[in-house]
């Protein structure tokens, strides 16, 4: 994580960028690359696309600076994920809409609202789950849940029905649901 200091703060990071001094810009790299991989692969799975992602990203971050407006501690960092976030919404829609909804997991009926416990499952195991479902489930559940977007935002810009958005996010809990009481289950049995 990037540390601010009177010297190293964003806003004179974004400054020294602006004025093309390249040992910021490695800066900038090194402080923010492992966040942005972490988000980058929540959504997506394979290796050389999210590497390819994530450098159109900075090249983007890096070529787009002079118009980006600091507001404060965080507003970078902010900046940099929407710059990301939009990346991956582009790749999905273009790449990967044909496959996005076309996988019919079995998902055993249950309450509609029921939400998984999660506090005593390790942040690994939930991330590994959510790595493995189909990738709508995946994708409507992050969009959902990570960048707090309603089923109509969701719709618009994955270009589905906002019924298909509610009804992947629903099956992407459920199947969620589903991995953790097997997990639960297969700890309990361990413990015996």
């Amino acid at each position: 994580m990037f540390k601010h200091t009177a010297v190293n703060s964003e806003e004179e990071l974004c400054k020294r960028i602006k004025a093309n001094d390249k040992s910021a810009i490695k800066e900038l790299y090194t402080a923010y690359i492992g966040f942005l991989s972490a988000v980058c692969y929540r959504y997506i799975t394979d290796k050389d696309d999210a590497k390819d992602i994530l450098q159109n990203s900075i090249l983007k971050v890096i070529t787009k600076i002079n118009t980006f407006e600091y507001r404060g501690d965080g507003s970078l960092k902010a900046w940099m994920t929407k710059i990301l976030v939009n990346e991956i919404f582009d790749f999905i829609k273009h790449k990967e809409k044909s496959n996005i909804f076309s996988c019919d997991t079995d998902i055993p009926d249950m309450e509609d609202e029921y939400t998984p416990q999660t506090e005593d499952i390790p942040p690994a195991l939930i991330q590994e789950i959510l790595r493995q479902m189909p990738l709508g489930y995946r994708t409507v559940f992050n969009m959902y849940v990570f960048e707090q977007k309603s089923h109509k935002q969701i719709a618009k810009v994955l270009g589905i029905k906002e019924s298909s958005s509610a009804s992947q996010y629903l099956r992407a809990k459920r199947l969620l649901a589903k991995r953790i009481k097997e997990y639960k289950e297969k700890r309990k049995e361990e413990n015996k």
